[in-house]
C-alpha cells in the first residue's frame, strides 16, 4: 500500500455512527478498510498515526466562485485548506463558457467584481470559448500539472442567452431557443453536471419560465440538474421558491436550489415556510436538494442591485446610464423608494451595504465601510456615494449585504437535503469570511459549539449527499474502491480562522488533505500538488 491512516475514527459521509479503524490507500483510491479488532492491519511504504483525528470524505463545495481562481492561484489556500476536493463553478447563470470573442468581453467585463478577469487583465490567457474546451483548460492547469482542487461545471444560462440573443429584454425567437437548447446540450456532452441560472441577473434574469423549462428539459435528458438563483430572496421569496419546484417538475428535471437563504426583514423567522414547501414537493416525488452558507450577510456586486432594465445592453448600457442625470434619478427613485428586482424587491437600505472590495485601488478608502458610512463621511446621500463608486470603479465593486437571520440559517441546515457551498467571492481586500471558512465554520461552531448537527449528519450534508446530488459513483464516501479524496481533522479543534474583520485567514485543525491519495494539505501546510481535474460527467441522452 502507498498509504495507511492508523487508528483514525471514520466518519464516512452517510450519516451513519463513526468508527475506528485502518485505512489504507493505494494507487489514488480507498485499498483497504480494517476496523478495530477485525483482522491483520494493513502495512503500507508510509503510516500516519492518526489516533485522535477524524477522517472524512473530501468537502464538495456546492456553490463556488472559482471559475478564475483555480486557473490564477495554483495553491488555491482558500479552498484546499478547508478540505474542500471539489468545487462546483459555473454558477448563479453566469461564467466564461460557452462564448464566442463578444460573449466573453462581456460576461468578463460583468462580473469582474466575483471573480476578476475583466477585459485588459492578462492574468489569465482566455483562449477556450466551448465548455470542453474549458474543462481541458482545468485539466492542464498549471503547465499541465493540474489545479489545485478537483471542479464540476455548470453550463451558466444567462451567458447562453448573452450569446444566442445578446442583452435584449424579450421572449426569445424559435431559432433562439433552438440554439440555446443547442448549446446547453453540447456543454452536457463535453461534460458540464448540469445548468445554472442567476434570476436577478441581466440577461439570465429576462427568461419566461416556459424558456427555462424548455433548457431543463434538455438538462433531464442529460440526467443533470438545474441549479437556480431564483427571482427573489426577499420579497416574494416563497413565490420564487415554489416558482422553479413547479418549473422543474413540469420539466422532469432535479433541482437544486442555490444558497438558499430567506433574507431581509420581510422573511424574518420565515424558514419553516420554505422546509414546509420543499417537504411537501419531495413527498409528491420532486428530486430537490439545496446549498447554504453558514453566516448571515450575502455577497455579490453593487450593480446587482440595480433595477434589471439598467442592464439592457451590457455593461457599457449601464455605466451611459448612470451618467445621465435623468436616468440616474429614475434609478434611485426604484431603488430606494420602489424595491429594484436586483434588490430582491425590498427598498434599499444603504447601512446593510458594506463594500467589500473594488477593481480600481484608488477607491480602497471605500472598503470596509458601508454605503451610508461612506456617504456620510463625505457629507452627501448614499445614492450619490453608490452611484460614483459604481461609475468609478467601472461595475466591478463587490459588497456584503448585512440582511440575513440566524434562526433562519440554522433550521434550513438541518433540512435532510441540505448541502453545503460557501458562494466564496475570493475578489476584493475584504471578501466574506466564507470564501475561507465555511466548512470548518458548520464543524466547529454548529457541530462543536452549538450541537445544531451531529458531526456525522454534518459530514454528510458536505460530502456523501453532494455526491449523490452530483451523481458521482466513487466519491463522497469513505468506502473501498473510492478515490481516496479524503480530509483528516480534529473534531476539538476544528474552527474557521476568518472572520468578518480578517477574512483571509485559514482554519485551524484540518492538518491533512488528500486529493487520489497525494497530500494537497500535509501538516496543516499547502504543498505543490496539484491533483485537481475537472470532474465530467457525460452520459448519453435519454428520449
Amino acid at each position: 500500500m502507498d498509504l495507511v491512516l492508523r487508528d483514525v475514527r471514520v466518519i464516512d459521509g452517510t450519516g451513519g455512527a463513526s468508527y475506528r479503524a485502518d485505512v489504507a490507500l493505494d494507487g489514488g483510491r480507498i485499498a483497504a478498510i480494517v476496523r478495530e479488532g477485525a483482522g491483520d492491519r494493513p502495512t503500507a511504504a508510509r503510516v500516519i498515526d492518526a489516533h485522535g483525528l477524524a477522517l472524512s470524505p473530501g468537502f464538495i463545495d456546492m456553490h463556488a466562485h472559482s471559475d478564475l481562481a483555480l486557473l490564477r492561484d495554483p495553491s488555491h489556500e482558500a479552498k484546499a485548506a478547508q478540505g474542500v476536493t471539489l468545487e462546483v463553478i459555473g454558477q448563479d447563470g453566469l461564467s466564461y463558457a460557452p462564448v464566442d470573442d463578444r460573449t466573453l468581453a462581456e460576461v468578463r467585463a460583468q462580473i469582474a467584481g466575483w471573480n476578476g478577469g475583466a477585459p485588459g487583465d492578462t492574468a489569465i490567457d482566455f483562449t477556450w470559448r466551448s465548455v470542453g474546451e474549458y474543462l481541458d483548460r482545468l485539466d492542464h492547469g498549471f503547465d499541465g500539472h493540474g489545479i489545485a482542487v478537483n471542479a464540476a461545471y455548470l453550463i451558466p444560462q444567462g451567458t447562453v442567452r448573452m450569446l444566442a440573443m445578446g442583452w435584449d429584454d424579450r421572449p426569445a425567437t424559435d431559432a433562439e431557443l433552438a440554439r440555446m437548447k443547442r448549446l446547453v446540450a453540447e456543454g452536457l456532452e463535453q461534460g458540464a453536471v448540469g445548468l445554472s441560472s442567476g434570476l436577478t441577473y441581466t440577461p439570465g434574469m429576462y427568461a419566461s419560465d416556459s424558456e427555462l423549462a424548455e433548457l431543463c428539459r434538455v438538462v433531464a435528458r442529460y440526467e443533470g440538474y438545474y441549479c437556480p438563483h431564483h427571482r427573489s430572496y426577499g420579497a416574494g421569496a416563497l413565490q420564487a421558491y415554489e416558482e422553479m419546484v413547479g418549473l422543474t417538475r413540469e420539466a422532469g428535471c432535479a433541482l437544486h436550489l442555490a444558497h438558499a437563504t430567506m433574507n431581509f426583514g420581510v422573511n424574518k423567522g420565515r424558514a419553516p415556510e420554505l422546509l414546509a414547501l420543499l417537504d411537501k414537493a419531495l413527498a409528491d416525488g420532486a428530486d430537490i436538494s439545496l446549498d447554504t452558507y453558514p453566516y448571515t450577510p450575502g455577497c455579490t456586486t453593487l450593480v446587482a442591485m440595480l433595477p434589471s432594465w439598467v442592464s439592457e445592453g451590457g455593461p457599457e448600457a449601464i455605466l451611459a446610464r448612470l451618467r445621465d442625470d435623468a436616468e440616474a434619478a429614475r434609478i434611485r427613485h426604484v431603488v430606494e423608494v420602489e424595491g429594484a428586482d436586483g434588490c430582491h424587491g425590498v427598498p434599499m437600505e444603504w447601512d446593510t451595504i458594506e463594500i467589500s472590495g473594488v477593481s480600481n485601488p484608488d477607491l480602497a478608502e471605500y472598503v470596509g465601510k458601508t454605503v451610508a458610512q461612506s456617504a456620510a463621511e463625505r457629507g452627501e446621500e448614499p445614492w450619490v456615494t453608490a452611484r460614483r463608486l459604481l461609475i468609478e470603479d467601472r461595475l466591478g465593486s463587490t459588497i456584503l449585504q448585512h440582511v440575513g437571520h440566524e434562526e433562519n440559517v440554522r433550521q434550513i441546515m438541518r433540512h435532510r437535503v441540505h448541502t453545503g457551498g460557501s458562494d466564496g467571492i475570493l475578489q476584493g481586500a475584504k471578501p466574506h469570511p466564507r470564501a475561507y471558512g465555511t466548512f470548518p465554520q458548520y464543524l466547529g461552531k454548529y457541530v462543536r459549539e452549538l450541537g445544531i448537527l451531529s458531526l456525522e449528519e454534518c459530514v454528510a450534508h458536505l460530502t456523501g449527499r453532494a455526491a449523490a446530488r452530483l451523481r458521482l459513483p466513487d466519491r463522497g464516501l469513505v468506502r473501498e474502491g473510492y478515490r481516496a479524496d479524503l480530509v483528516l481533522f480534529d473534531p476539538e479543534t476544528v474552527a474557521a480562522g476568518a472572520t468578518f474583520e480578517v477574512p483571509r485567514t485559514l482554519p485551524t485543525g484540518i492538518p491533512h488533505v488528500l486529493i487520489d491519495g497525494r497530500f494537497v494539505i500535509e501538516d496543516g501546510k499547502r504543498t505543490d500538488v496539484l491533483a485537481g481535474r475537472s470532474v465530467r460527467r457525460t452520459p448519453a441522452a435519454r428520449g
